[in-house]
């Protein structure tokens, strides 16, 4: 089959590589004449695990292309899904223009009727929009579906291949025999289509991303709880996350969740509910919580080392907003950041792909370390903010010997407080006592 995939960002870049792989001919469409080249030259312009090899695999058994011209892939394709950014406005509302953009690229070029697949995450409502759109400038029976994505930062590929479902909004038979056709190869190994009205699908991408982000809120706002009763919020989770009707998927605690998906969604799912007369009075706090858990980390160094740190070094590990991304969108450690040097302190951080997005978004206001453990060389203190896998077995020994003052904030609860205090350090978690160093003078500062 083939088909058009308007937009290369994280999203577009994925499904046209993975459809591909299935053995589709995809061209991937896009309007930044930078992003287009780069990956006509074979070079990935976000950092996803797998990604590169997919697409250099494609491109050279000649499945898979990247142009800048619409036109012409339009009039290629028998299939266009639509992956363009739909970025939130002030007021939290989606900005859907790039979509109807792509849907007026089609209704004025396409030769023959053609399925659009709305792969972008947008409000209940844009697939009747751009019905209207269609019908407005073209006499073509066209078809619009949405097909919204579920594809978690590093383990998009996975998530492509193995999904918990497929989940689908059409208004026809043929276009339900279509989409059942493009994910034949996902289907055959058990995972279900999930078949619906488009509206249904719309906002079954809020509801998920929404419900995620509510458990995240969640179990943070009982960690500050935990702090102050003298319970522990790792104990806590595991005895609740053991019923199966909680469960542990998105049940830890940290430093807030960011990305370009929960925040924005919520948001999103906000501005709807007022549209349309109604409070979510659940999902405004979920946002609330997550704005203040973001601040969690650099309250807590406050509180050890006082609100001026003029003249104080801390080390970060971790820049992106999880880990196996480069993605830094909303992510914690910027708030972590500026915080920080806002109270004068100055930062040294170190992250296994993100540096580089650092540098773009925030360039020299914080050093930037090769190496972890050279990011903790005399440091006041040491951030965990993204739990990288690199970072959850270091040498707690010789970060003690490293560290200007043997001190230690898990971010993400990824260490164990004993291991920790065990080689000296004094450690700080997310909700879970403060655990002091049982070598030397326990949790005395050094230097």
């Amino acid at each position: 089959m083939h088909i058009s995939v308007f937009g290369t960002g994280y999203v577009g870049l994925v499904v046209g590589a993975c459809l591909a792989d299935m053995g589709h001919h995809v061209v991937c469409v896009d309007s930044d004449r930078a992003k287009i080249e780069a990956l006509q030259e074979g070079r990935i312009p976000i950092y996803e695990p797998g990604l590169a090899d997919v697409v250099a695999r494609n491109v050279r058994e000649g499945r898979l292309a990247f142009t800048l011209d619409g036109v012409q892939a339009i009039e290629a394709a028998e299939v266009v899904f639509i992956a363009v950014g739909t970025p939130s406005m002030p007021d939290g509302s989606a900005d859907i223009s790039g979509v109807l953009e792509v849907t007026r690229i089609v209704a004025g070029h396409a030769r023959s009727p053609l399925t659009l697949v709305i792969k972008s995450t947008v409000p209940v409502g844009t697939s009747d929009r751009v019905l209207e759109v269609l019908a407005a400038s073209c006499a073509l029976p066209h078809e619009v579906v949405n097909n919204p994505e579920f594809l978690k930062e590093g383990a998009a590929l996975e998530d492509f291949r193995n999904p918990d479902r497929i989940v689908v909004g059409c208004r026809s038979e043929g276009s339900r025999r279509l989409m059942e056709r493009i994910y034949g190869p996902v289907v055959r190994t058990g995972h279900p289509i999930l078949f619906m009205d488009n509206r249904s699908a719309e906002m079954t991408k809020y509801a998920s991303n929404a419900f995620l982000a509510t458990r995240i809120s969640f179990i943070n706002d009982l960690a500050r709880l935990c702090e102050r009763v003298g319970a522990d919020i790792e104990m806590v989770r595991r005895g609740a996350g053991s019923d199966s009707r909680i469960g542990m998927r998105f049940f830890f605690p940290g430093a807030g969740y960011g990305g370009s998906c929960f925040p924005k969604d919520v948001r999103e799912l906000q501005h709807l509910a007022r549209r349309h007369g109604q409070q979510l009075r659940v999902v405004d706090a979920v946002e609330e919580v997550n704005e203040d858990q973001k601040h969690l980390l650099a309250d807590k160094v406050m509180q050890r080392f006082g609100p001026d740190l003029a003249g104080r070094t801390f080390a970060l590990w971790g820049l992106a907003f999880k880990p196996r991304t480069d993605d830094m969108r909303e992510a914690p450690s910027l708030a972590v950041i500026h915080r920080l040097i806002e109270a004068g302190a100055r930062l040294v951080a170190f992250d296994p792909e993100a540096m580089e997005e650092a540098r773009r978004r925030i360039g020299d206001r914080i050093a930037y370390a090769p190496s972890p453990m050279e990011a903790a060389d005399g440091a006041d203190a040491l951030l965990l903010v993204t739990e990288w896998n690199e970072f959850r077995s270091p040498d707690f020994v010789e970060l003690a010997r490293r560290l200007g003052h043997p001190v230690v904030f898990d971010g993400r609860n990824i260490w164990e407080p004993e291991e920790v205090a065990a080689a000296g350090l004094e450690y700080h978690g997310i909700g879970r006592p403060i655990r002091r160093g049982s070598s030397g003078r326990p949790g005395e500062d050094r230097g």
